[in-house]
């Protein structure tokens, strides 16, 4: 028999009420102006997961535990350990008799009950949870020691989880102040030192096509090979029948984001673009022009204020067009783009690392949370 088992083999479990056990309190009545007006270094805990702000007083203290009561994040489960301020979107539930609940244990069991939560939310117009509804949730009580050791195990993967976060973390952000640093200095040249040239004197630029997001919606395929560029992170996937074969590019090419956020992406299969936008590809066999995007990501903030000026944000074909870039020998130019593409590559491998550590230890604690905290439904008090 595992330990788990052992731990709640012929548990007595009562269930009663959140009322019963819980005293149910709405906070104060919150703003951001009056945070403005008062800055400080209490949290305000209303109605998201994160402090709104930070005060000057505060109104609750070794209380943590809340749940939000109305928008898009309500039935949220809050924790804020020490002294804060609790806002009018959250309610606070004191435990009455510590003897009976452990504070942690009540945290992560509303946690894993959430679903039964919302079930009690409104969500016609803006969603709501009713103090009344919340009072008549039925909560399981094991013996205290059971509840103890639920929280040990749990909250055990919960620091690794953030200890295992925190080291990938510092690992990323150490991998991205290195390329920055080699990238400064790859691509920093002095006047006398290389030929500069105006980019559209070097780069064929191309337009896009004539399409809008709408059409872009209708038209995508998952699967399909032509990819069809928008503003920000807006693509869509469609078959070369889709569109005019006079707009479709298929040279490697840096593609020009000019409105809303103005950016620079490289892409070396078959595309096109929304007609507001441009891209440039090289035709010149001294330029390589993925070191011409190199070149541009890391001049993207000069664009973004010339954009900046405008009431939305935008460049023209000009300010592209007249903007010098240096053209160091092609061996050169190739070298900095492996060295580039190399820090890239690592830090796509280890935010892939992060991403598939953090889903393992998630689905590890969900696995031991569900296993600990589901019990028999007997013994439910009315």
């Amino acid at each position: 028999m595992s330990y788990l088992d052992k731990l709640l083999q012929g548990v007595e479990v009562e269930w009663k009420p959140l009322g019963v056990v819980c005293e149910i309190k709405t906070g104060q009545s919150v703003s951001k102006q009056m945070i403005s007006d008062n800055p400080g270094v209490y949290p305000v805990i209303n109605s998201g997961r994160e402090p709104l702000g930070y005060i000057n007083e505060w109104n609750t203290d070794n209380d943590p535990i809340g749940i939000t009561t109305r928008g898009a994040g309500v039935g949220s489960i809050t924790w804020q350990k020490g002294k804060y301020f609790r806002g009018n979107l959250n309610y606070s539930l004191t435990i009455l008799n510590d003897n009976e609940i452990d504070c942690r244990y009540l945290f992560h069991l509303l946690f894993y009950m959430q679903s039964d939560i919302h079930a009690l939310c409104t969500f016609q117009g803006i969603p709501a949870l009713n103090a009344g509804n919340l009072k008549n949730l039925q909560i399981p009580i094991p013996p205290l020691s059971v509840q103890k050791e639920i929280v040990r195990i749990l909250d055990s993967f919960t620091e690794l989880t953030a200890e295992l976060t925190a080291e990938l973390t510092a690992e990323l952000t150490a991998r991205k102040k290195q390329y920055d640093y080699y990238r400064e200095k790859l691509l920093s040249f002095e006047e006398g030192d290389v030929e500069w040239k105006p980019l559209g004197q070097v780069l064929v630029r191309t337009k896009g096509t004539s399409i809008t997001a709408g059409q872009m919606k209708i038209l995508h395929k998952d699967g399909a090979p032509l990819k069809i560029f928008a503003g920000g992170k807006t693509v869509a996937f469609v078959d070369y029948k889709d569109i005019p074969d006079k707009d479709i590019n298929r040279e490697p090419s840096v593609i020009v984001k000019s409105r809303g956020i103005i950016e620079f992406e490289y892409y070396d299969k078959p595309f096109s673009h929304k007609n507001e936008m441009w891209s440039y590809h090289s035709k010149n066999e001294n330029i390589d022009i993925k070191f011409v995007y190199h070149y541009l990501r890391i001049n993207e903030p000069y664009f973004q204020n010339i954009g900046g000026r405008m009431q939305m944000p935008q460049i023209s074909t000009p300010d592209t067009d007249k903007f010098l870039i240096p053209i160091p020998p092609l061996s050169v130019q190739k070298e900095i783009v492996r060295i580039l593409d190399s820090f890239t590559e690592l830090t796509v491998e280890l935010t892939a690392e992060l991403t598939a550590e953090l889903t393992a230890r998630k689905k590890q604690y969900e696995y031991y949370r569900d296993l600990l905290l589901t019990f028999p439904k007997n013994n439910i008090e009315s």
